[in-house]
């Protein structure tokens, strides 16, 4: 990748998208290419065509998306599904169309099947059902990763698609229905803190294993695969740390600094029951994440606390779908 070449972030004001803008202007590229949703719709693609007709885009991170929690799944499955599938297929359609020299495309681990054998291989897709309870975005999403592999391999094109686990840092979404289940629970337990709450009840059981990446992390593993990546085969991208909902509720109250009970309300979904990546192709290219989780949460606490997300009248809304 060239310092001035033009390179596109899609969702440039998303969790993702953000951590990719700040580690390639670490790294001296000049060139970012950064469109909102104000501006033009991902998923139309006439508008789409237009950008990438005028703007001559060398290399792509196609990280937009609309993104939530399990509530948000659950309650907006066609939402997720067609939001996703449009913006896939029309930003993948125009690389192709247009020349791009190279595109990754983000996927997520909710790709797996339910009952997949753990630690999810990469070989494991469409093996078998999915969770049910994100089955729209995941859907989606696969669909997405299908594309970048046939386009590879039908016309020779440089896509490639990369599979991280739950993601968590600074500019999460700390909306309190729409949230990814760290930002949720630091809301929960900072509003608990703040009305001294004797209690703070969470969804499932808290025993579903989870798997978590600093959004850091994954933005320096994003880059060397652009750089040096080339198979249409997918690859994972994982911590290698893994802990129950539960453990994770109680790192949240500790750095939060919420005194009371953690309750969990069995009749309310866990989710897939374990969710951890086998992530040894990308260990073996030398990649490793440096960010430990605690430390990681106390960071993201403070940044939402410094930016006013968690404050009573704000819905903690930070991030976009584009």
């Amino acid at each position: 990748m060239e310092p001035d070449a033009p390179i596109f972030v899609a969702g440039h004001r998303g969790l993702v998208g953000q951590a990719m803008i700040r580690r390639l202007e670490a790294e001296g590229f000049v060139n970012v290419i950064t469109k909102g949703h104000d501006e033009f719709d991902l998923r139309n693609q006439e508008a789409v065509n237009r950008l990438f007709s005028a703007v001559r885009i060398q290399y792509v991170f196609l990280c937009a998306g609309k993104v939530g929690g399990i509530y948000a799944n659950v309650m907006q499955q066609a939402d997720f599904l067609y939001d996703n599938l449009m913006i896939a297929a029309n930003v993948i359609h125009a690389a192709a169309r247009y020349g791009v020299k190279k595109l990754l495309f983000l996927g997520s681990s909710c790709i797996y099947p339910r009952e997949a054998p753990q630690p999810l291989r990469e070989e494991s897709l469409l093996t078998g059902a999915l969770e049910r309870t994100n089955q729209g975005y995941a859907l989606a999403k696969i669909v997405g990763v299908k594309l970048c592999e046939w386009y590879h391999r039908q016309y020779g094109h440089r896509f490639i698609s990369a599979m991280p686990t739950n993601l968590y840092g600074i500019a999460d979404n700390f909306h309190r229905n729409c949230s990814h289940v760290i930002p949720g629970m630091m809301r929960r337990f900072h509003e608990a803190k703040l009305s001294d709450a004797a209690e703070v009840t969470l969804w499932g059981t808290g025993s579903a294993l989870r798997e978590f990446l600093n959004v850091d992390d994954l933005s320096n593993a994003l880059l060397l695969l652009m750089r040096s990546y080339g198979s249409p085969e997918m690859i994972n991208i994982g911590s290698g740390e893994e802990l129950s909902i539960a453990q994770l509720a109680q790192l949240v109250k500790e750095v939060v600094g919420f005194k009371g009970r953690i309750t969990f309300d069995s009749s309310m979904p866990d989710g897939t029951p374990r969710k951890t990546l086998d992530s040894s192709r990308i260990l073996a290219m030398g990649w490793r994440p440096s960010i430990p989780l605690t430390k990681g949460l106390q960071e993201t606490y403070a940044w939402a606390q410094r930016s006013g997300l968690l404050n009573e009248n704000s819905s903690g809304e930070r991030v976009s779908a584009d």
